[in-house]
């Protein structure tokens, strides 16, 4: 039969969870035993890394042209008769969907010539 713990009421923790592993002085601090190393601080972790503006722009870029592109196929396959397409000096007739992807291709390479403008004024600043 064994008797209640015996520890001095001085290093007596009131935590209910305490098993009693460790020594511990008068303060309630624990002791460090001789024969362990001290146990050094554990390294602050690595601050995280912020989202910044760029790759929150990126990624609402790329969310936007993956709508827009569903948008347009889902448009072109819709839209599958034949059209007059009026050129400057000629009219031509063409399935809808060949005009809408010349239409797109086109709005995309104006889209990418801005872009190339707009980098190039910051540059010079």
């Amino acid at each position: 039969m064994t008797g209640p713990d015996q520890r001095p009421a001085a290093g007596r923790s009131d935590d209910p969870y305490d098993v009693g592993l460790g020594q511990q002085n008068s303060a309630g601090t624990p002791l460090s035993d001789p024969a362990q190393p001290a146990a050094a601080e554990p390294a602050p972790a690595p601050a995280k890394e912020k989202h910044t503006g760029r790759a929150i722009g990126r990624t609402l870029a790329l969310v936007l042209l993956l709508f827009v592109t569903v948008v347009l196929v889902l448009f072109v396959v819709f839209n599958g008769q034949t059209v007059q397409i009026s050129l400057v000096f000629t009219d031509v007739q063409a399935p809808l969907v060949v005009a809408l992807v010349i239409a797109a291709a086109l709005g995309g390479l104006l889209v990418w010539l801005a872009g190339i403008a707009t980098r190039a004024r910051r540059r010079r600043r």
